[in-house]
């Protein structure tokens, strides 16, 4: 693979909030905006990932979210309970929350700002998959394409995830290094599925990395507080004329797969790929049979 060009991490500045982010590859190629998923940082969508998917001619940007990374925390907002927000949601009641879905989609869309760049791909995982479906309902002239992966139309109706999965949510992590380190671990197992585990070496490392970035339990509860206030997305997503593709694993403790299966079933000629033994986690294993879908979906769509 040829040197891919990755820029240092800079800082745009949308609003009140100060959103972290870096590039790889040319930016004369096609803009593609990755999106992580609640708690996760934009390392997360790790680098050879990106380097490999910026050699097929994108310009590839990566963020930290509000409340996570390096991005601005808003710990003024106080930190709610993830449990009581769950059982009240399930309840049916309306949640307040310090800030909502479509904020994070208006971060994203600032950040597009900033870059210069009018319409974008847009790929979201998990959580990322929620911003980039608010991308697409709220903000529809700025998305050449959306990609939704192990994502959900956050209905009420849908299958909720396993008890195991939902407590790797909900429990808080250790706030040493090497408890932090262990934690990652064993909750990658949870989340990947048996088919296709973490490798550990790899994982130990990258939870050190994320861990050295800064770890930020109350933005996740901010975070989730985000998701169940926002609410179901299966009406809106009626309108969505944005060219789609969603990919969900079969295996999937945390988001069921029905979540995505709602997902394509919601937006007009939506495309659906469902693999066979993925969980809720983007294994190497799959990153060709993942990035070759992507700039299949994306690579005959011009952005104008």
């Amino acid at each position: 693979m040829p040197q891919v060009q990755h820029t240092e991490p800079a800082i745009a500045k949308v609003k009140d909030i100060e959103i972290v982010f870096d590039t790889f590859g040319d930016p004369s190629g096609s803009p593609i905006l990755l999106i992580m998923g609640i708690g996760c940082q934009m390392i997360d969508w790790r680098d050879d990932f990106c380097e490999r998917l910026a050699s097929r001619g994108y310009w590839v940007i990566r963020y930290d979210n509000r409340d996570v990374g390096l991005s601005t925390k808003l710990d003024d907002s106080g930190v709610p309970n993830m449990m009581q927000m769950l059982i009240a949601s399930s309840g049916g009641e309306t949640l307040e929350s310090p800030y909502t879905l479509k904020h994070m989609a208006d971060d994203a869309v600032g950040l597009l700002d900033a870059l210069k760049i009018e319409k974008a791909h847009v790929v979201g995982v998990s959580m990322g998959g929620m911003i980039a479906q608010s991308m697409a309902i709220h903000h529809p002239a700025r998305l050449a394409s959306l990609i939704s992966i192990m994502s959900s139309t956050g209905e009420p109706d849908l299958p909720p995830p396993t008890p195991e999965a939902l407590a790797v949510l909900t429990t808080p992590a250790p706030a040493d290094r090497e408890g932090y380190i262990e934690s990652s671990i064993e909750n990658w197992r949870v989340l990947s599925g048996p088919k296709f585990p973490p490798d550990e070496k790899l994982t130990r490392e990258h939870a050190g990395l994320k861990f050295d970035r800064g770890i930020h339990p109350a933005g996740i509860a901010r975070q989730m507080a985000a998701i169940l206030a926002s609410g179901g997305r299966r009406e809106a997503l009626k309108s969505v004329t944005t060219p789609t593709l969603v990919i969900h694993g079969d295996a999937d403790p945390l988001v069921p797969v029905e979540g995505g299966v709602d997902t394509a079933d919601a937006i007009s000629e939506a495309k659906l790929i469902i693999v066979e033994g993925m969980g809720h986690y983007l294994p190497i294993e799959l990153w060709p049979q993942l990035i070759d879908a992507i700039v299949y979906h994306t690579s005959t769509i011009e952005i104008l």
